[in-house]
């Protein structure tokens, strides 16, 4: 599409086409929104199970022992990240 923003049309068709970019992405957002409350209402919406959080006490007990936070998340197979955040 070319579209020259030098001219007065020019720039209120790009802020029309962003304004309806706009619109569509916040009607979708509210979409998703309103299907995740319906979902969870229905107990259909559970999210993901925290995996490093369950491993808390064995990744401080291995940290204790002397292991390197990336050998502990290498052994439990869970992110080094994850490592740091928990311990």
């Amino acid at each position: 599409m070319r579209l020259d923003t030098t001219t007065a049309t020019g720039k209120l068709m790009l802020n029309v086409l962003g304004s309806v970019a706009q619109f569509e992405r916040e009607m979708m957002l509210e979409r998703q929104k309103e299907g995740i409350a319906k979902a969870k209402a229905d107990g259909k919406y559970k999210g993901r199970a925290p995996t490093a959080q369950r491993l808390k006490t064995e990744a401080q007990e291995l940290l204790e022992q002397g292991m390197s936070k990336r050998k502990i998340a290498q052994s439990l197979g869970i992110s080094e990240r994850s490592v740091y955040r928990i311990t």
